[in-house]
């Protein structure tokens, strides 16, 4: 590390406990507040704790909020609750199983880079959205096939094997494929079938590194759906996610709202977050967030 470091406000990093002993991070923190940048560091036990350090950051005028893919979901809901004149500025690390946002994002996986992105980067407005007025996302909303297959994949599977474990779990659960019956509108889109796979994306990649929503932008106050409605499942599947093309059993749109309805309960996956029900209205909040992104980030208009 031979970065030098401006010296500015706060910084409060956000962790789950599976990321609090990583030792690369461990030396980057370390490494930074050597040169003089105050950094706080929280780890998360259970839901809620990341909510309850946003608000400390607050009360220390912390200048912005870092988590990882593992907590992004938490920490983006609760800044976006906040005040905006009291909101921090939101950093990312790939902390998580697949690291699909900071990948799109472009964001690096070394942490030290990371870390010194999150600290001095330029904020940039982003979108966040809302679903059924009460739960957030910030990168994608997934329902269907895949969803189930993330849903249950074990965590050493995960941690032996990142974002490829749930392809690898998805192969092993083929037993269990069925599509979910729903109807999805918007203000000019209307679909009703059944859905081998739905995905609402404010970013672009879920799964582990699969371009379910290639053309999504987290600046322009629009959601970009996907749904993937086919019997023949595994060539449509491979072939669509794998090349992020459409294809003629995969339909796309964009929308800056949704509306989902099913005769049975279905789950969304919220950045990794399960979201069961039969009724989900879903939105975006334009420029809810600041972030500190690249700046050639891919996802910005």
């Amino acid at each position: 590390m031979e970065a030098q470091v401006p010296k500015q406000s706060a910084s409060l990093l956000i962790l789950n406990g599976k990321s609090a002993g990583n030792e690369e991070l461990r030396q980057a923190v370390k490494y930074y507040r050597q040169e003089g940048y105050p950094l706080f560091v929280r780890v998360t036990w259970e839901h809620g704790d990341a909510q309850r350090y946003v608000a400390e950051a607050v009360e220390r005028g912390v200048a912005t909020v870092i988590g990882g893919d593992g907590t992004i979901n938490e920490v983006a809901g609760a800044l976006t609750l906040l005040p905006a004149a009291q909101r921090p500025c939101l950093g990312i690390l790939p902390l998580g199983t697949a690291n699909d946002f900071a990948t799109a994002c472009t964001i690096p996986l070394e942490l030290d880079k990371a870390l010194l992105l999150a600290i001095v980067g330029k904020p940039v407005p982003i979108d966040i959205a809302q679903v059924n007025n009460d739960r957030f996302f910030i990168n994608m909303a997934t329902g269907g096939f895949g969803t189930r297959i993330t849903t249950e994949t074990p965590e050493k599977l995960k941690s032996a094997l990142g974002g490829a474990s749930y392809f690898i779990h998805g192969l092993l659960r083929m037993d269990t494929l069925k599509a979910d019956s729903c109807e999805i509108r918007g203000p000019d889109f209307h679909w009703q079938g059944d859905a081998l796979v739905i995905g609402i994306g404010n970013g672009r990649l879920a799964g582990g590194g699969q371009a379910l929503c290639p053309g999504a932008l987290i600046n322009d106050g629009r959601l970009q759906l996907r749904i993937i409605a086919s019997e023949e499942w595994l060539p449509t599947l491979i072939n669509s996610l794998a090349n992020g093309d459409d294809h003629p059993q995969s339909l796309s749109a964009s929308s800056p709202w949704l509306q989902v309805d099913a005769p049975n309960e279905i789950i969304f996956n919220l950045d990794g977050e399960p979201l069961r029900g039969r009724q989900f209205h879903i939105t975006v909040i334009p420029a809810a967030l600041t972030c500190r992104l690249p700046p050639q980030c891919p996802l910005l208009a």
